[in-house]
């Protein structure tokens, strides 16, 4: 019986991110990024059941126009 592996993309090419992949990516803490994601304005959480996922090109224009986070 032949394994199947799940197909590997990296996370820079993904349209979505899990939170713990934003954060490795970005360099900013997986807490910092859950307290931006339960703001009411974010626009870069989609919900999946009750997953949070990161939208990988919102969230890249985010940081692009903030100077603090």
């Amino acid at each position: 019986m032949a394994e199947t592996k799940a197909l590997e993309i990296p996370f820079w090419l993904k349209l979505n991110l899990t939170i713990s992949e934003a954060a490795a990516y970005s360099n900013i803490g997986i807490n910092r990024i859950e307290t931006l994601l339960k703001q009411p304005q974010c626009n870069f959480v989609l919900y999946v059941g009750n997953k949070k996922l990161v939208k990988r090109k919102e969230f890249e224009q985010y940081i692009s126009k903030s100077l603090e986070i």
